[in-house]
């Protein structure tokens, strides 16, 4: 969606909002950057996407990995962002140390406020989508960077080293995170039971978001929450207000979401 500004008295300059997608490629397009484009655009954004890992998978799940080289991947956002800077950032697999580290140097470069990171460090499947040295660096030189990270309980766990069995436990975890330099953490509850409950900690404030859980498994569902996150943020809503939206808007696509491979997993209908 454009936002609109007064040029003079009587006209209006409409200013698009641009929102960029640095993550994993997926061929079945359920997941990464391509559901990323489709939410991007969903939500009225202009979207660009900038891959930084490649990935071989369909839906019965990922069978490879590949990093884009960090020297492609720096040519690429160095080409981009001086001439579309985006609104808002979202990142999703990075996969290896060096990635990690092009893209906390383009963030810092051109000084992106909004940054939304989705730390994906393993596919629904069970397969590794982070390199055991990507995580040091992305704790300690983009998390610093980030306005919202938005684990999992799994990858809660692994980012802040604590077992989560007790809602005091995901509290210590994201107290944790929240040490590493990002403004707010959410921490996405889709894998316990009962209604998928999602819990943002930080602005002094513990707020957590509940909508039914929905039947069947669906792939892609953690990169179409912080993308609806990042445009909600680009459109100027506070952190608060952009998660609520971006749950309704995941909550709406879940009950349309149809099997598309031989697979019985969902995938979302846009």
């Amino acid at each position: 969606m454009s936002r609109f500004f007064r040029a003079n008295s009587c006209q209006f300059v409409a200013i698009m909002i641009k929102v960029l997608s640095i993550a994993g490629s997926d061929p079945s397009s359920g997941a990464g950057i391509q559901v990323d484009l489709k939410t991007f655009q969903a939500l009225g954004a202009y979207g660009m996407a900038v891959p930084a890992a490649l990935t071989v998978q369909n839906s019965k799940g990922v069978a490879g990995v590949t990093p884009v080289p960090p020297g492609v991947l720096s040519q690429q956002l160095a080409a981009l962002l001086p001439d579309m800077k985006p609104d808002a950032i979202k990142t999703g697999m990075l996969l290896t140390k060096q990635n990690v580290n092009v893209v906390a140097a383009a963030v810092k470069k051109f000084k992106i406020k909004n940054l939304i990171i989705d730390p994906v460090l393993r596919s629904s499947s069970g397969r590794t989508l982070i390199r055991p040295g990507a995580i040091g660096p992305l704790k300690k030189k983009l998390f610093p960077l980030a306005l919202l990270v938005t684990p999992n309980i799994l990858e809660a766990e692994v980012l802040s080293g604590i077992a989560i069995e007790r809602e005091a436990d995901m509290d210590f975890a994201a107290g944790k995170i929240l040490d590493m330099g990002p403004l707010y953490v959410l921490i996405k509850g889709g894998h316990k039971r009962g209604p998928a409950v999602d819990t943002l900690y930080g602005g002094k404030t513990v707020l957590s978001f509940s909508t039914p859980r929905r039947r069947g498994e669906f792939h892609g569902t953690g990169c179409v929450l912080s993308s609806a996150i990042a445009v909600f943020m680009a459109r100027g809503f506070l952190v608060e207000k952009a998660v609520e939206k971006a749950k309704q808007f995941v909550d709406r696509m879940l009950k349309t979401a149809r099997p598309v491979g031989k697979a019985r997993t969902k995938y979302f209908q846009f």
